[in-house]
Parts: C-alpha cells; structure tokens; sequence
C-alpha cells in the first residue's frame, strides 16, 4: 500500500511539472463562464500562425519556472494584437518562457477582443478580464508559491493597454461580484509597459500606481508617444519610472527576435535589470 502511495505521489507531482513545462495548465477566469455570457464558454478559439481569435471563455495559462530558479516573483502577461487578435506565441508564450529563465511565474493572459468583427463585446469586457486575472492569481498564489506582494502585469501593444487599465483603475473599477475571488485585491504591485497603445494614457497618473517600466523604439508611430506621456505623468505624481526609448525600430519587436537592431535584441535584459534592481526578483 506504501508503495502505490508513493507511486501516486511522483505521479502527480510528475503531472504539476509537465504543466509548467509545456503550458498545458488553463484556468478559464470564471467557472461558468464570463458573466453575461456564460452560453458562449464552449464555442472554441480559433488560432494559426502567431495568432489567436475568438475568445468567448477568457483564461490564464500557466508557465512556472523551475524549483531552483523560482524567486516567488509572478506576472500576469497580456500579449496585443490590437484587441482584433491575441498575438499569443511571441508576445505570449515568448514571454513567459524569459520570465521563467529569471525565476518568475508567468500566467498568460487571454482576454476578450471587442474589435473583432462582429465581436459582441466592448472594452469593458477586456478590463474584467485583467482585473479577474489578478485576481485570481491572487487566489491560486499558495498553489503556485507566489509572494502576493510580488505580483505584477505585463503588457504589449493593446496588452499595455489592458495592462495599464488595472494598474491605473484598481481604485475606481468595480468589476461585477462573481464570488469570494472578486473580493481580492488586483492591483499589481508593478508593471512592465511595452510599447503600450493609447488607451494606457490615463487622465491622471494616482499616487499609488505601481513602480512602471517603460520601453518602445521612437520610430513607433503608434506606441512611441504613450510612454513619453506616462513617464512625464508618472513623474508628476511621483510615482517610479523607468522608460527605455530606442533610436532604432518601430513596432512589434516582441521579445527582441524579430529586429536587425542589437539594442532591441536585448531589450529584456533591462527589464530583467530593472526587476533585479527594484528588488522584486529576491528570494
């Protein structure tokens, strides 16, 4: 009996870690389905090449870094895609396999898209799903050894948008009560902004908005501009910043393997720097 005990025992524990792995570990952000529109949960994603459309169920996946590199550090990571897409692969995955090279939890984040072509939803229905996503990381965090002092967004293109919106409104944004998870906290305890759209531009930037890392190239025609206001804001209200403006590229760099420029190559050893410094990646 002690042994198909044990043997149980390495099994599951051989399970946990082909998920971390392999990212087959989703967690849909609502039992039942997003509210309102529980009927659409089971309608499937649609995806091919570096996209992923049609979400009506949105969701974490999980990537967990290795026992011996895990520092308690977390990030929720909205890829972009102009919310027509979820740019999951290299704006997703990419990403969270970096974070787990520097011992940090990533849970990728697969939010509602409201500009989709006959989509049903609006851009309220991608903030529920961030502020539901912190949140229920939060909840899970025992599970995964996360320090829910330590959790943090991460967002590109409209996912720092997405991004931005919970880091800006966790004070004001009242998300529809679901359960004793909607109770929780989402407000994240820093944030990683690359080239962010426009919407990530609040009214005002609150005193107690995270510790903000910025970066985009200044040939963004689109995203460049967002981080240059966000700096001066964040400095206004004397919140910490640091924004990293790169004389070469343009748009969608992604984690650096898709840009000649050896500067945008490195970009996420400044992250991994900025992280290191701030003192969120400590034991």
């Amino acid at each position: 009996m002690k042994s198909i005990l044990t043997i149980t025992a390495v099994l599951c524990c051989v399970s946990l870690s082909s998920f971390a792995q392999d990212s087959s570990l989703v967690i849909p952000l609502w039992k039942n389905g997003a509210p309102g529109f529980e009927n659409r949960k089971d309608e499937p994603e649609q995806a091919k090449d570096w996209w992923v459309r049609n979400i009506n169920n949105p969701s974490v996946t999980v990537f967990l870094p290795s026992k011996s590199k895990a520092t308690g550090a977390a990030v929720v990571v909205c890829p972009g895609g102009g919310f027509l897409n979820i740019v999951y692969n290299s704006e997703g995955r990419d990403a969270a396999n970096y974070l787990n090279s520097i011992g940090v939890a990533a849970f990728v984040l697969k939010y509602r898209l409201f500009r989709a072509e006959k989509s049903p939803y609006t851009q309220d229905h991608p903030m529920q799903d961030i502020f539901r996503a912190m949140r229920l990381v939060r909840s899970r965090a025992k599970e995964f050894n996360i320090d829910t002092a330590r959790l943090g967004v991460m967002g590109f293109s409209a996912g720092g948008e997405v991004a931005a919106w919970v880091s800006y409104k966790f004070a004001d944004y009242h998300s529809p009560a679901t359960d004793a998870v909607d109770k929780l906290s989402a407000r994240p305890s820093f944030q990683i902004l690359i080239y962010p759209g426009p919407l990530s531009v609040p009214e005002i930037v609150p005193e107690n908005a995270p510790p903000t890392f910025l970066l985009a190239a200044n040939g963004d025609e689109c995203c460049s501009e967002p981080i240059i206001k966000l700096v001066q804001m964040h400095r206004k209200a004397k919140v910490s910043v640091e924004m990293h403006l790169y004389a070469k590229g343009a748009h969608a760099f992604n984690m650096g393997y898709r840009t000649e420029f050896a500067s945008l190559k490195s970009w996420p050893q400044r992250m991994a720097d900025w992280l290191n410094d701030c003192g969120w990646l400590k034991k």
